[in-house]
């Protein structure tokens, strides 16, 4: 026979486990089809300390459509393992589509790799300002390792 109090035990830590939290937000931007998904993202101290902020200008020019976070189970069940102390989540970043009036706007974009030297790094610089100057706005130059 079960003791009452490893009943009500069971049914407190089956109720826990099995609810998932789920947070949406919604931009009203129409949404594409690019879509950023960190599983684990890093919390601490039972969310006290929030995940890394997750970097989407460069994979979303025209915006945020949508941002869902999330408790999975497997991410309750690695917080309750660490007693809390790390507590991941599951983050979705929903990128917005281009409008119609973006169409013919594209932001120029100048891509160089250090390792590339001196003289490519001048002429992408050089490049970006001829391309600034032409379109009357700015143009982004995104410099990688």
């Amino acid at each position: 026979m079960v003791s009452p109090l490893r009943a009500v035990l069971s049914l407190v830590c089956g109720v826990w486990l099995s609810g998932c939290h789920h947070a949406t937000i919604t931009t009203g931007l129409t949404p594409s089809t690019v879509v950023i998904e960190k599983p684990f993202a890093s919390g601490w101290v039972y969310g006290l300390v929030p995940p890394n902020t997750v970097e989407t200008a460069e994979q979303c020019p025209a915006g945020v459509a949508r941002v869902e976070t999330k408790l999975s189970f497997l991410n309750q069940l690695v917080g309750a393992l660490t007693f809390g102390i790390y507590t991941p989540m599951e983050i979705k970043v929903t990128c917005a589509a281009r409008t119609s009036a973006d169409a013919g706007r594209l932001d120029p974009a100048f891509f160089v790799t250090l390792s590339e030297g001196q003289r490519a790094l001048r002429e992408t610089f050089e490049m970006a300002a001829r391309s600034s100057a032409a379109v009357g706005g700015p143009v982004y130059v995104s410099l990688r390792q």
